[in-house]
């Protein structure tokens, strides 16, 4: 079962859309899914309902709504790639991680599932990686994050695990980011790193041309266990 709710800001002052998946049965956690640079569109919605098949509660927040409420974009239409990266130059990231975290609140305290994990692509693996940093997320996967080597000087606070999976070919993170990551966070006792040897940027895409499928299934499959471990 699927729908739509509001959830409240930390400051109670507003609120903001999530698309919701509920398992048939009693959730076994939660797992909180960060959209692309694309909003919370049929791909990410359709990876909510996958988690909810496999038992899971999965909540998609909007988290472009402070500017622009219901976004969605197919970045295989160029003149919707154009405006997903005019929105990614629009976005605050530290806001993002407030919606994040009121999210979080929002699962635990108002449905009551109490272990909570996250998930992102894209920005949204950004944002899962800072939501490692800055939140007490139980576990935290990130799929071809960007400016995560930016980031690193926040990985001192990476208290749960989390997972990043890095496509060696990825046209937005390149070699010298890739092994700036692999430098800050390869000895992290809490830290997994994933790379994936010739893949590009959004390979684990549900729908379109960027998906590969045998990469796809490989880095799902690796989340499905993270989380099987990490949630329990």
């Amino acid at each position: 079962m699927s729908e739509t709710v509001s959830i409240p800001t930390l400051s109670g002052k507003g609120s903001f859309n999530a698309y919701v998946a509920r398992p048939a049965g009693e959730a076994k956690a939660a797992i909180l899914v960060i959209q692309e640079i694309f909003g919370v569109n049929a791909g990410i919605r359709r990876k909510c309902d996958k988690w909810a098949e496999a038992g899971y509660l999965a909540v998609a927040p909007d988290l472009f709504y402070r500017i622009e409420s219901g976004i969605e974009l197919d970045p295989d239409v160029e003149p919707e790639m154009a405006r997903a990266m005019e929105l990614f130059g629009q976005y605050n990231p530290d806001e993002g991680i407030r919606d994040i975290e009121a999210t979080i609140h929002w699962i635990r305290r108002e449905v009551g599932v109490p272990k909570v994990g996250a998930v992102g692509y894209c920005l949204g693996g950004k944002l899962a990686y800072m939501t490692a940093t800055r939140t007490d997320i139980d576990a935290s996967v990130g799929y071809y994050g960007v400016m995560i080597d930016q980031m690193l000087g926040e990985a001192n606070a990476i208290a749960n695990p989390l997972m990043l999976h890095i496509p060696t070919a990825d046209h937005f993170v390149n070699a010298e980011a890739q092994k700036k990551m692999h430098d800050g966070l390869g000895g992290h006792a809490k830290v997994t790193l994933h790379d994936y040897e010739g893949l590009d940027h959004g390979f684990a895409t549900e729908h379109g041309d960027r998906r590969d499928e045998a990469g796809a299934q490989l880095a799902d499959s690796r989340t499905e266990a993270f989380f099987k471990e990490n949630l329990a």
